[in-house]
């Protein structure tokens, strides 16, 4: 027995979504180094003084004082430590920084443990230092775990310097860590820490507010504490248990991000350390492993790795480089200045897959001291130099606070764009930037010939071609589609859909049929997961306009050994997509150097347990394959011979995730890869879900019969004739089908933030809804899954069944139609139905006279309790701890009203009829309507005062039942990631802003509005063109991280202090951490959606397959903040498939204070779910823009009141029935629930206790509802504000100048400023002026939603977003005047800066960073060179740019124009020209246009640069490029022919 005990200890651990999910976290990062390594007390002083200027980045638990982490690393103050020791050597000397248990016998011990390691390893403890704290300063949470610090100093064996003495405290270090975690009980032994152990750097950190931490480690206010560099950094934990040891930096890293593709990267490090192995470890590698572990955070992790590379000998560069690659791809300026590194990148891939997420990550190795950005360019990074070799690296410019004072020092400014680099290398004294390190270290080896050695493409395997005939006759592919569980609906909407259009297909309205699990009808294995996405602690990425960074390349063959790369280290098969033609899968699997094998996936149909046993057979088997030297398993369920009734396919998913943990589990996964040739992958959900699961590739071949059958058939044949469809022939049918599931696979890539296929491969990136234990252990381990579920002998039946539809008593005709998407008659059940709606209907008075109908009510409430089980509430019933009480006692329905919201539809998804209707009825009723993104008419913030004795009105005729008094303004107005309409008058009216950071139908995407729907007036409302589609991006581009999102709140809370902000998050398996990092971001409520929420228009993948059910998400997020004490900060709302007061009810109990119904009121203003919302033709005017539609729209605003009256009631009722006397008394307890003892079809292993677990005490509903807007304290806006001139200028249109000094934690300035004067003037009202003039840094979001009449001068620099939705006025920055720099080649300003921008002039004697101008629908700017993406999702307005910019311009730009002056010949290559055309400037309205802004420019900031294109404006002229979408070209500044209209001349003149 005890052998294998000894296994099982040894077997690799693989990581766990639940424990890695604990932990999320994004910082304030920076370093300052003196190149010439000499070393000082004021390097470390800056380092305070920039961490105390970052504690904006980070957090503080609900104790207001314990930081999320914050430290320091430096040099070893050897100075300091010889006044205590004076016969220390330095040369020989390792430092270690310990935390030790706060328990005297436990500190004794730990003493111990590293006093023995090191006399058994033979190196001598000189002694121990007790490094002097003051403990006053520590916050209540962080004393809970506050440990005793200690210094300990270790000698080295004799003759060790430098790098071996280095990694022999390397060693000693791994050493302790096994030896503590053997003796220590296990809740002790993380509190024995580490921080570092090193003869060259020392990590000062803990659980502190930022500004503390020189006062609480009182060396580092000791003048002998001397260093040449620090590295600093500030934490924000989205979790507020923060432990001490997770504050940074770490001891190679200080990282600012998030990887998204953690749970991958610890399972492959987990699968192959024992391969890694090098001569300088003299064969002792086994003690550094494990490597890795899924309880530290992401950045712990990758550190690991980091760490083990440099002490092998790797150069801290070389390691980070290979770890994070940059996009070398579709990259202009590598090729052009250091494209030998393309070989590095691609030889390195072979070895290690990339850690992928945003991150700005600061290191050092003590020789060393650089930073490094990801490949998208996702976290700020800015640099300066000074005349006296200081270098400074900070996510902020402005730390110092001497902008002004040290300007004429600063000789240099920059910044980090994607995939950059910086390094100061302290002994040779020199600074290098990307180009110089990626030639360097391209250099160092053969890379070209050892990649020619190690690699080859498909192609060398032998030529790709397509089947033009079917393998199988007509009637046994319908029995094989059949027996897989391919129905009607998904052969025809989805694979015949995507062999003749080459996307995936759209649909609308939501999810709203029951989980698999609680469904009656088989369901094939993938439906029982969802996808999991980015939100807040990270951004999705746009795979539309930055597909540039994305790739779907894989690699086929054994890795080969990281710490010893050579010419032999692997022998691999590159392929460009992981989905594989039948002649791939041939010439892959009879390839002899990988050795490929084939294994059949058959079980015994009808025998109990057959599945488990083949399952653990077929994973023998292939153990034992890959040990004889398989590098390729293919997995193949291909009925050779014909289908067996006898033989029953495994699912090819399960299989998968079988053969890849075993192969974990054995340590063989590197060995060798693995292909899946499956029948059961025709989805882009399938083919994520067998990547994530760990396939190297797929061959999809029933996919592909499935389109050359439709190809061929005769019902197609006869559509090409009549011109209904395309006439393509078999080839294209399929390459549309590969190309299709090829394009969906980078979406759900993108969902999540990830760029590369290779990071996503393995990375589990989905939860599981309805599997039980046994089933996630063997096949899906470490994957979240928590409400039970199927065993396998359950999936075995399921399978089981399948398999028989294949064998039917009559020949088939044609497929069974399940009605998983729409409704049909004999289908799946849909929750919302048609005899739902009319019952509906009825009981309202729709079309009535509003004439209201309990019965009709009760037959509606009767019809749900009749139908079957559809979401996981329908499994759990009400019990009680007291008698009913009378209906007499319980509060009114009014009161119960007041928590009612409805969901953010947009006018453009719905009409306005629609729209304005629901918001009448909210404002009656005291609840809240919602905007949805799109801006709001200003008239609707009237009253309405001529109502007729009808209902009618003059100022709203399209609308009945009104009556005067009524209102259509949305209480809740919506900021979504399009940014359409949001201006600052829009702001001021509201009495809530929501930030919509995902959407229940679609998480993860972005909105989308079909081009017919863009009528004039929702056109002119988005500030964009009719009839041009609107498309938002996925990501809020000001929103990477939580800390960003911390920033919009701040510019929000800041433009309009009494408008509450609430953040709209989706339901998954981890929201409760990001729910508490948005609570200390300072959120006032927080909105929790379902995946089940309806929508206009979204891809049927992303309806079905994304997001979690609602009482998870809002059960887990209640629980975590109750838990974090955080709960009383904020007001929970809960949306998804809310449709009857037992929901409410339901939803009380687990935690929501207020309740949004979306679908259903939608209903109930005359909606009669006929799904066609994405086509612009809903019969009744509720989901159309064309006016014959919308003239029979039947609702009316007393419907809806009806409707929410009736609700109310009914919670009423239950809480009676149950004893209690209102909600307040019942919200968060979910001890009143239990499971109900309900059968299911397929399964008695449901266990929903997460739902029913009362979380403890979370203070009162209604005292949460009515606390005061969260505050930002004292502003510079409200300094200028109090001064009477500025006030009595606003006011009576005068005009007042004045000016103040700004640092860099003065942000949103001038937001409070433009709010002010919007709420008196509205957006363009005001006729005077406030002119402002600063000096100094400017903070984040600088000048913000600035607005007519506003025109500022900031003399200085400024952060991300200047100018972020931007209205009108003035922004000019210039750079100090004496500065020695070249204003046009340094960077003044940051990233994404007038995102969102609705007008308005912004002039920059400076560079700009990435997505300059993005989303801008009507700003005009000048700018002197710019980062990636600039231009990007464009809608109006121009932008002049005056220098250098980097790749992808005008991705996603559908107006305005932009002037790029092109120097070098460089910028075309850089325009992405998907939908802009590049032209020069051709007319004298173009020419116009261009001067009169240069002219502009030189007068608001005295450009050298623009003043010298004017001085020769003929030869100028000629080198700019003019971009123009296809909205702009028939206007007089584009197209010659078009006649200038008259004064467009003057216009510019005049402004100027």
């Amino acid at each position: 027995m005890e052998a294998v005990a000894t296994v099982v200890a040894n077997e690799p651990k693989v990581a766990d979504m639940e424990e890695i999910l604990a932990e999320r976290d994004a910082c304030g990062v920076g370093f300052i180094a003196n190149l010439k390594n000499v070393q000082s007390h004021t390097v470390v002083k800056q380092a305070l003084t920039a961490l105390g200027c970052m504690e904006h980045r980070g957090a503080c638990s609900a104790d207001d004082d314990s930081g999320d982490g914050a430290g320091l690393m430096t040099q070893i103050p050897w100075k300091l430590l010889k006044k205590e020791m004076p016969a220390l050597n330095e040369t020989t000397t390792g430092v270690g920084m310990v935390f030790m248990p706060n328990d005297d016998a436990l500190e004794a011990q730990c003493k111990q443990i590293l006093e023995q390691v090191c006399a058994k390893e033979g190196v001598k403890v000189v002694g121990w230092r007790k490094v002097p704290v003051n403990h006053d300063i520590v916050g209540r949470f962080a004393k809970v775990t506050e440990p005793r610090i200690w210094q300990v100093l270790i000698e080295g064996k004799s003759g060790q310097v430098g790098d071996e003495l280095e990694r022999e405290l390397f060693l000693v270090r791994k050493l302790v860590e096994k030896a503590k975690n053997a003796a220590l009980p296990a809740e002790f032994a993380p509190d024995f820490y580490i921080c570092t152990l090193s003869s060259r750097t020392i990590v000062y950190k803990g659980m502190l507010r930022s500004a503390v931490v020189g006062t609480f480690f009182r060396d580092l206010e000791n003048p002998d504490f001397e260093s040449a560099f620090a590295i600093y950094h500030r934490r924000f934990s989205t979790n507020t248990t923060p432990k001490w040891p997770l504050a940074q930096p770490m001891r190679v890293l200080g990282h600012n991000g998030e990887i998204n593709t953690l749970q991958g990267n610890l399972n492959w490090v987990a699968s192959r350390e024992h391969e890694l192995s090098n001569p300088i470890w003299k064969g002792r590698e086994a003690e550094l492993t494990p490597l890795c572990n899924a309880a530290q955070s992401d950045s712990a992790n990758l550190d690991n790795v980091a760490e083990l590379l440099v002490r092998t000998g790797t150069d801290p560069q070389d390691a980070l480089m290979l770890l994070v690659p940059e996009a070398y791809r579709n990259h202009p300026d590598l090729m052009k200045e250091y494209p030998e590194v393309v070989d590095f990148y691609e030889f390195y891939e072979g070895l290690q897959e990339g850690w992928d997420g945003p991150a700005l990550l600061v290191f050092s190795d003590g020789k060393r001291v650089g930073a490094r950005l990801d490949r998208n360019g996702l976290r700020p990074a800015r640099f300066w130099q000074t005349k006296d070799d200081m270098i400074y690296v900070a996510s902020e410019v402005g730390v110092l606070g001497d902008a002004i004072t040290n300007a004429e020092n600063i000789v240099a400014k920059g910044r980090l764009g994607p995939g950059q680099m910086v390094c100061a290398d302290l002994e040779k004294g020199i600074f290098s930037e990307t180009s110089a390190i990626s030639k360097l270290v391209a250099g160092r080896k053969p890379y070209k010939e050892w990649l020619a050695a190690s690699l080859r493409r498909l192609t060398d395997l032998g030529e790709s071609t397509f089947l033009n005939e079917p393998m199988y006759d007509a009637a046994t592919m319908l029995r094989l589609q059949s027996a897989i569980g391919m129905d009607a609906e998904n052969a025809q909407m989805v694979v015949e859909s995507q062999a003749q259009t080459g996307v995936e297909p759209t649909y609308c309205m939501g999810d709203d049929i029951p989980l698999a699990v609680l469904s009656d009808k088989p369901h094939m294995l993938y439906d029982y997961f969802k996808q999991r996405f980015a939100q807040v602690t990270n951004p999705p990425i746009d795979p539309l306009r930055e597909g540039l960074v994305m790739s779907l390349e894989m690699r086929l063959g054994a890795r080969g050994n990281l710490l010893n790369p050579g010419a032999d280290s692997y022998k691999q098969v590159l392929l460009d997509s992981p989905i594989l033609l039948e002649s791939e899968m041939q010439a892959i699997s009879t390839d002899k150097v990988l050795g490929s094998k084939t294994f059949k996936l058959f079980f015994e149909a009808g025998k109990p347990g057959a599945m488990e046993a083949a399952l653990k057979k077929l994973c023998s088997d292939v153990e034992a394959a890959v040990k004889a030297g398989c590098q390729c398993v293919v997995l193949s369920d291909r009925p050779d011979g014909g289908m067996d009734a006898g033989k029953a396919p495994i699912p090819a998913l399960l299989a998968t995730g079988a053969v890849h943990h075993h192969l974990i589990r054995t340590s063989l996964r590197s060995d060798t890869s693995i292909v899946v040739d499956t029948a059961t992958c025709y989805s882009t959900h399938h083919a994520a879900m067998l990547i994530g699961f760990g396939a190297h590739a797929i061959c999809p071949y029933l996919g592909y019969e499935t389109s050359r059958q439709w190809r061929l058939s005769a019902r197609t044949q006869s559509l090409i004739k009549a011109g209904k469809v395309p006439d393509i022939s078999v080839k294209v049918a399929q390459k549309n089908f590969k190309k299709s599931l090829e394009k969906g696979v980078l979406k759900i890539l993108s969902k999540m933030g990830i760029s590369l296929l290779s990071c996503y491969h393995g990375a589990q990136i989905f939860e599981a809804y309805g599997l039980g234990k046994d089933v996630m252990d063997m096949c899906f381990k470490g994957t979240v899954s928590r409400i039970g579920g199927m065993s396998l002998a359950d999936l075995q039946r399921e399978s089981e069944s399948l398999w028989a539809k294949g064998f039917p008593e009559k020949a088939m005709t044609k497929l069974e139609d399940y009605g998983f998407i729409q409704s049909k008659p004999k289908g799946e059940f849909h929750s919302n139905n048609q005899t739902m709606a009319k019952l509906l209907h009825k009981a309202i008075g729709l079309g009535n006279g509003s004439a209201a109908d309990k019965d009709a009510y009760k037959a509606y409430q009767q019809h749900f309790a009749d139908s079957p089980v559809a979401v996981l509430r329908d499994c759990l019933e009400f019990k009680s701890d007291r008698g009913p009480i009378s209906i007499d006692q319980v509060e009114p329905a009014a009161a119960i009203m007041e928590r009612f919201c409805t969901g953010g539809m947009s006018l453009g998804a719905i009409s306005r009829e629609t729209h304005e209707t629901i918001a009448i009825a909210m404002n009656r009723i005291g609840g809240k309507s919602n905007s949805g993104e799109g801006g709001e008419d200003p008239i609707r913030w009237l009253h309405l005062s001529d109502v007729d004795g009808e209902g009618k009105s003059a100022t709203a005729s399209y609308l009945r039942g009104l009556r005067n008094g009524d209102t259509a303004t949305s209480k809740i107005k919506q900021v979504a990631s399009g940014r359409f309409g949001v201006t600052p008058e829009y702001i001021m009216n509201a009495e809530q802003m929501e930030i919509k950071i995902a959407q229940g139908a679609k998480p993860g995407e972005g909105g989308q509005l079909p081009g017919q729907k863009v009528s004039p007036y929702i056109a002119q409302l988005r500030r964009s063109k009719p009839g041009v589609p609107l498309i938002s991006p996925p990501p809020h581009h000001d929103i990477y991280s939580i800390e960003d999102l911390a920033q919009l709140i701040y510019d929000l809370h800041q433009v309009n202090p009494r408008a509450k902000v609430s953040v709209k998050l989706v339901a998954e398996a981890g929201i409760g951490v990001v729910a508490s990092g948005v609570a200390k971001a300072n959120a006032d409520i927080i909105q929790v959606s379902g995946h089940d929420g309806g929508t206009g228009a979204s891809p049927i993948s992303s309806i079905k397959h994304a997001g979690g059910p609602m009482e998870m998400g809002l059960a887990e997020t209640h629980q975590t903040l109750v838990r974090n004490e955080l709960r009383e900060r904020v007001v929970l709302r809960v949306d998804g498939g809310v449709r009857n007061g037992r929901d409410v009810l339901m939803g009380a109990l687990m935690g929501a204070d207020e309740f949004g119904f979306g679908t259903v009121a939608m209903i109930a203003t005359g909606c009669i779910m006929a799904r066609v919302c994405h086509t612009n033709n809903c019969p009744v005017g509720v989901a159309s823009q064309r006016e014959e539609l919308r003239a029979r729209f039947p609702g009316a605003p007393e419907d809806l009141v009806n409707y929410f009256h009736f609700v109310a009631e009914e919670v009423r009722a239950e809480l009676a029935n149950m004893g209690y006397r209102s909600l307040d008394e019942v919200i968060g307890r979910a001890d009143l629930l239990k499971q109900r003892s309900v059968k299911l079809a397929k399964t008695e292993g449901l266990d929903l206790s997460f739902l029913t677990t009362f979380a403890g005490a979370s203070g009162k509903s209604s005292t949460r509802r009515a606390q005061e807007v969260h505050d930002n304290g004292p502003q510079l806006d409200d300094r200028i504000l109090a001064e009477p001139e500025v006030m009595a200028a606003i006011k009576d249109h005068k005009t007042v100048s004045k000016a103040f000094e700004i640092v860099n934690v003065d942000r949103s300035s001038l937001g409070r400023v433009a709010g002010v004067i919007a709420k008196h003037h509205g957006d363009s009202g005001f006729q005077g002026k406030v002119k402002l003039t600063l000096t100094g840094s400017g903070g984040q979001s600088f000048g913000c939603f600035c607005v007519k009449g506003l025109e500022v001068k900031l003399v200085g620099e400024a952060n991300d977003y200047v100018g972020k939705g931007m209205n009108g006025g003035e922004i000019a920055i210039v750079p100090p005047a004496n500065s020695p720099f070249k204003p046009e080649e340094a960077s003044l300003v940051g990233n994404t800066c007038l995102y969102g921008a609705t007008g308005g002039r912004l002039f920059v004697n400076g560079r700009a960073g990435e997505r300059f101008a993005v989303r801008n629908s009507l700003a005009e700017a000048v700018v002197e060179g710019a980062g990636d993406h600039c231009c990007e999702y464009m809608t109006g307005g121009c932008v002049i740019v005056l220098g250098s910019v980097g790749r992808n311009v005008a991705a996603g730009m559908t107006g305005g124009l932009g002037y790029f002056l092109d120097e070098d010949g460089s910028f075309t290559d850089k325009v992405n020209t998907e939908i802009v055309s590049v032209q020069r400037v051709i007319t004298k309205a173009g020419e116009a246009q261009l001067r009169g802004l240069l002219e502009a420019h030189v007068a608001h900031t005295g450009s050298a640069k623009a003043k010298s294109l004017l001085a020769n404006w003929e030869a100028s002229l000629g080198k700019f490029w003019q971009l123009v979408p296809p909205a702009e070209k028939n206007t007089a500044e584009v197209n010659p022919s078009v006649a200038q209209p008259a004064a467009a001349g003057a216009k510019v003149a005049v402004s100027a």
